[in-house]
């Protein structure tokens, strides 16, 4: 069962002012909708008068003069009316379209722009079918939103108002029974849809949320799904899920019927008590068909707004549940920032220094690192080893600032990282990970991707030295190949190669290269080798690896063992020594004998 995680906003509070802040943008746009769609209501308001004068214009027969004169009046005033209305609904109308798509694209813009800087960790954490659900159902709901209450609820609640006051002051016991009717009723509606419907509508949309994130997550790992022909199992999965939220959502819309049937209840009670009221006065002589028909006329105007106006509050507290996961997304807080006058950093050798780093990873109490302090010269070529979570790709980490270090100081060419703009930084730190990641976008896009605008020559150079070049013309479109969801359509030596390609491109003065070389078969090691080292070639290079191979021939190599740097040296020097590369490199020779034989 999906339940709050005690950090969900409480909706109004939060939803109203958010969308509040998002109309403020738009300050001539709202005042054209306010304008247009409350004057075309006040029109609306002013009809009632006009059928009451043209019953008792009509009704005094057809010689007499004045009547006559009465009855053109009372005509030309609806006609008017009615043509004033349209003009302002019109006007409203063409404002709304621009005004509330110019506010979705803001929502949209705003909370993709805060999902791309959050942290590795709440990535890491987050599904992202989920997320993009929670986005785009947000999204829509703001269009809901704009609609109920900028060309409806408002109007509705004006003309409430209006039409109780003109009655009132016309028959005050009229006005006061629609008045005390309707302050019921509205009140009614909003205890039912705030108390009643929008906890199981939450809920409801806890598990929409939780369809998306099964199915991205399915779709995904579509090649496991297949290779262990556990396509069954998966609909199995997803029927589990669908039936819940079938469950919650069933329970919301009969909610939602029940308390529109309680609405209805009311109106028929406040139209009994309207009417037979009207045709009392007029038996006692109090009333004249045209005063009849002005109640009558006016009733029915409420009656049209006051059924809506239930319709509106429950589509605003609708549109309200359906983006508190989206104003929970912008309201999250961003764990890396710029400090303030951050400036960009200037990457010239590429020395990198901790200067007595010390590293909690969130929720864990002892330090990963505790006062460690490394230099990495320029130019030099190192190598991370150690068993895994030794704090290998935490180091790489900080070095990029995905995460802060809670004590110390790490520095590129004597600057505080901490003080740099993180765009800057990252823009000069070339990384080939363990699993690289392509777009579903052309080859060509992908390599580019480094260095944004290059042109052919420079995206087919880079390839070459990858040693990209050859199995990319092969492919059908060459270069402009889509490369399928997260590059599925190419194999991991390719993928590789094409990181690489990237990399070469982007001629970042700082290197990572992480796992590089894993789990590829002896021919596309070699490829990829032999393109690693020409792409170490003057700049600071750290390589991470657990196949020793990879890094005997680097300058330095560091070891690291439960976030301490045990040990350093070259491949020959730490081979000899008694300590832990010792072990890992026996250990592997061992096992690569055991294979041959």
């Amino acid at each position: 069962m999906i339940v709050s995680d005690g950090k969900r906003p409480a909706a109004f509070r939060e939803v109203i002012p958010f969308v509040f802040q998002h109309w403020l943008k738009q300050p001539v746009r709202l005042t054209i909708v306010f304008v247009g769609f409350l004057g075309a209501s006040v029109a609306d308001l002013f009809m009632p008068i006009y059928s009451g004068h043209l019953v008792d214009a009509l009704t005094a027969g057809t010689h007499d003069l004045a009547a006559r004169h009465a009855a053109l009046v009372a005509f030309g005033g609806i006609v008017a009316l009615g043509l004033v209305s349209l003009i302002l609904r019109v006007i409203g109308l063409q404002a709304i379209v621009p005004f509330t798509l110019k506010t979705m694209s803001d929502v949209v813009r705003e909370a993709f722009m805060r999902v791309q800087r959050s942290s590795t960790d709440w990535h890491a954490n987050s599904f992202a079918g989920s997320t993009v659900r929670k986005i785009t159902r947000g999204m829509w709901a703001l269009e809901l939103l704009n609609n109920t209450v900028l060309m409806a609820l408002s109007p509705s609640l004006a003309v409430l108002v209006g039409a109780m006051i003109l009655l009132g002051l016309h028959w005050p016991a009229f006005g006061g029974v629609i008045a005390v009717g309707a302050v019921i009723y509205v009140a009614i509606a909003i205890a039912m849809t705030s108390s009643y419907i929008a906890p199981s509508a939450r809920i409801s949309n806890a598990w929409d949320t939780k369809i998306g994130a099964t199915l991205a997550d399915a779709l995904t790992c579509n090649a496991v799904v297949k290779s262990f022909g556990a396509e069954a199992r998966e609909d199995a999965r997803l029927d589990i899920v669908i039936n819940r939220w079938q469950a919650r959502v069933s329970r919301t819309w009969l909610r939602s019927n029940a308390s529109g049937l309680l609405q209805y209840l009311m109106i028929l009670c406040l139209r009994g008590s309207v009417i037979g009221g009207a045709i009392l006065l007029w038996i006692a002589g109090r009333a004249s068909p045209g005063d009849v028909t002005y109640v009558l006329t006016s009733y029915y105007l409420i009656h049209a707004y006051l059924r809506e106006v239930g319709m509106h509050i429950n589509n605003l507290q609708r549109s309200v549940n359906d983006m508190v996961e989206l104003v929970t997304i912008s309201g999250e807080p961003i764990d890396i920032i710029d400090s303030p006058g951050a400036k960009p950093i200037d990457i010239q050798g590429g020395r990198i220094t901790f200067e007595d780093v010390t590293f909690h990873y969130g929720g864990h109490r002892a330090p990963l690192y505790d006062g460690l302090s490394i230099d990495i010269r320029a130019g030099e070529r190192v190598g991370l080893v150690g068993r895994s979570g030794s704090g290998k790709t935490t180091f790489v980490k900080l070095v990029q600032r995905l995460y802060d270090p809670s004590g110390g100081r790490i520095l590129i060419d004597g600057q505080d990282i901490a003080k740099a703009t993180q765009q800057s930084l990252r823009s000069q730190i070339a990384i080939v990970q363990q699993e690289p990641i392509l777009f579903h976008r052309s080859l060509a896009e992908n390599i580019a991707y480094g260095r944004p605008g290059a042109n052919v020559t420079a995206i087919e150079q880079a390839a070459r030295l990858a040693n990209a070049h050859d199995f990319i013309l092969r492919l059908p479109k060459g270069y402009g190949t889509l490369v399928g969801e997260r590059g599925v359509k190419l194999s991991g030596g390719e993928r590789q190669r094409v990181a690489l390609a990237r990399a070469f491109l982007a001629d970042a003065p700082v290197l990572v290269l992480d796992e590089a070389t894993s789990s590829l078969d002896s021919e596309s090691e070699a490829l990829i080798q032999q393109a690693m080292e020409r792409l170490m070639r003057g700049r600071t290079s750290i390589v991470i690896a657990h196949r020793l191979s990879a890094v005997r021939n680097l300058d330095r190599i560091l070891v690291f063992d439960r976030g301490e740097l045990v040990e350093q040296g070259t491949h020959d020097s730490l081979a000899r020594a008694g300590g832990i590369y010792r072990r890992l490199f026996e250990r592997q020779a061992t096992g690569r004998a055991s294979a041959r034989s």
